[in-house]
């Protein structure tokens, strides 16, 4: 099992950045593959990227390719969302999960991360 604690969020305006982090508990970091997802109110919980085990390989949402990077270290067991040029539709509840094994084809089905963390806000304003 896992256990997540996400962090880092906050109220920002358009533009900049915000980099959250996700710490996990536990020994077997290493054997989950990672995600990050948003809910904004009155939305449905959307992917936002995923990274694999080793961390060779990244998956990003349209909405946020090119301005969001996701990273892990393996040492420290946190996962990390780098988050540039920020919008104000990237206000959201940023979740971060654990999905036990490596990452198929299926990387933005939430349904597939078995963890969960408790969630960080982060508002943008413009």
């Amino acid at each position: 099992q896992v256990q997540l604690v996400e962090s880092g969020g906050g109220l920002v305006q358009a533009g900049v950045s915000l980099r959250l982090s996700c710490a996990a508990s536990g020994r077997t970091f290493r054997f989950y593959a990672m995600g990050w997802f948003r809910q904004a109110p009155g939305k449905e919980r959307e992917f936002v990227a995923a990274i694999n085990l080793s961390g060779s390989s990244t998956y990003y949402a349209d909405s946020v390719k090119g301005r969001f990077t996701i990273s892990r270290d393996n040492i420290k067991n946190t996962v990390y969302l780098q988050m540039d040029s920020l919008k104000p539709e990237d206000t959201a509840v940023y979740y971060c999960a654990a999905k036990r094994g490596d990452l198929d084809r299926y990387y933005d089905n939430y349904a597939l991360y078995g963890y969960w963390g408790q969630g960080t806000q982060v508002t943008v304003s413009s």
